[in-house]
């Protein structure tokens, strides 16, 4: 007789099975997926979470949450979600990107330029003059001072702190 809810069962397709075992094989292959194949053959086998979780040596919930999403999806055909889809992390929840990869290298690259060859009065930039020139230049249409001080000092670049006149 056994304790709590029963586990909800995982059926695989011989091209699912098939799938996992080429994940599991890959040398390449992300480690936390190779672990999350193991965990649906062994839930596939008709073991419980807690033998699972005991047997891979992780936490129950882990195991749990594995199962569940595989069962959810396991009735899409593998053409549409493919195994590495299904064992993949969910989106992340947070706010969208407001600058690109590209907008952020823009905006460093200017800082990486001659202010005085830009027009500006300067020897060094500040972040205000970074971002009159990168609104200017049509980079980004606003960002404030403080996250192009951000960008900057995530790549290692300082700005002086005031204008400096030549």
């Amino acid at each position: 007789m056994s304790r709590g809810p029963n586990p909800r069962e995982i059926i695989l397709s011989d091209e699912e099975a098939s799938e996992l075992a080429r994940l599991i094989r890959r040398h390449n292959a992300p480690q936390q997926s190779v672990l999350r194949a193991r965990i649906i053959q062994a839930c596939e086998r008709g073991r419980n979470n807690a033998q699972v979780s005991r047997e891979l040596g992780i936490h129950v919930k882990t195991v749990r949450l594995w199962r569940n999403r595989w069962a959810d999806l396991q009735h899409m055909p593998l053409d549409e979600y493919s195994v590495e889809d299904r064992l993949s992390d969910a989106p992340r929840s947070g706010s969208p990107v407001r600058f690109s990869a590209e907008q952020v290298a823009q905006i460093i690259a200017i800082a990486c330029e001659e202010p005085e060859a830009n027009g500006y009065p300067v020897s060094h930039w500040t972040p205000k003059e970074i971002v009159m020139e990168a609104i200017k230049r049509d980079v980004v249409s606003s960002i404030s001072e403080r996250q192009v001080g951000r960008f900057l000092k995530r790549s290692g670049l300082e700005t002086a702190s005031d204008s400096l006149l030549a």
